[in-house]
């Protein structure tokens, strides 16, 4: 499957508008600190909710899949909670809650099933960005 998204400028300083071919719509904004309006999200929160999605419908799949009872996922993600890091160098802080009825060994495996979700591992992949600017 080919995913792909579009990003456009606006007329408000630093307020993207995203689309993909189904026809969804979102934003991305800035800080008001940075010069945006703080309307939505910023790029760097889109990234941790896009990762922060992708565990809890894992999770949620993968149970549903093995017949196993969770009630609720809840996944908290920070970038860099600790101090700005090295140049190259970043960590993303996740912790999960589970809620449901399992055993010790399917709370290992959900653990396991949470850190094979695809956008986990994209983000931990060797990422290659081809850039073409057309004017």
């Amino acid at each position: 499957m080919i995913h792909s998204a579009l990003a456009h400028s606006t007329l408000t300083p630093y307020r993207v508008t995203l689309t993909d071919p189904q026809g969804h719509t979102w934003h991305v904004d800035e800080p008001a600190a940075k010069g945006g309006q703080d309307s939505a999200p910023n790029p760097m929160q889109l990234l941790l909710s896009a990762l922060g999605a992708c565990t809890t419908v894992t999770l949620q799949m993968y149970a549903d899949n093995k017949g196993i009872q969770l009630e609720h996922v809840e996944v908290s993600l920070m970038l860099n909670p600790e101090a700005e890091p090295e140049p190259g160098q970043n960590n993303i802080v996740r912790k999960i809650i589970l809620k449901g009825d399992f055993t010790e060994e399917q709370r290992k495996r959900l653990l396991k099933v949470a850190e094979n979700c695809p956008v986990h591992k994209l983000l931990t992949s060797n990422i290659q960005i081809q850039t073409e600017l057309f004017i």
